[in-house]
């Protein structure tokens, strides 16, 4: 058994950082304002962001398609977050709510397949499926 891929390594750091993230926003909100735990989020986004500006030599200049694109995938990541603070707030469990916005690669497949005319394969799709019923079965709660 050879060495991992390094994407695979990032995406399982990831995992690991994205699953504490979702206890640590629910403590926040269970004794502070989701918009006030995101201003917190949000400084803290600010501080990696200025280490990596200072460390990491980056092209600046780039197609302004690109930039754009990067403004509202950043934009988009930071509304995902905000209302996924509120969702916390607004009395959803952590194990719940986390779960259930972790599908999100549901829609950035459909986009894909949609907009980049990706195809799916049956075991693909049958996941798909299985994440559907997944959703559904996590959003039920008794009475």
């Amino acid at each position: 058994m050879g060495f991992l891929p390094g994407w695979l390594i990032f995406a399982a750091i990831a995992l690991v950082f994205w699953g504490i993230t979702g206890v640590t926003q629910k403590l926040s909100t269970n004794n502070i304002s989701s918009e006030l735990s995101f201003i917190w989020f949000a400084y803290a986004m600010i501080a990696i962001s200025v280490v990596l500006a200072l460390t990491v030599p980056m092209r600046y200049h780039v197609r302004p398609l690109i930039f754009w694109l990067a403004v509202a995938g950043g934009t988009l990541n930071g509304l995902g977050a905000l209302t996924s603070f509120t969702a916390l707030e607004s009395g959803g469990k952590a194990s719940i709510v986390i779960s259930l916005i972790s599908l999100y690669p549901l829609v950035t497949v459909a986009l894909a397949v949609t907009v980049m005319h990706e195809r799916l394969t049956i075991m693909q799709a049958f996941g798909i499926v299985l994440a559907i019923i997944a959703a559904i079965l996590l959003s039920l709660e008794p009475s």
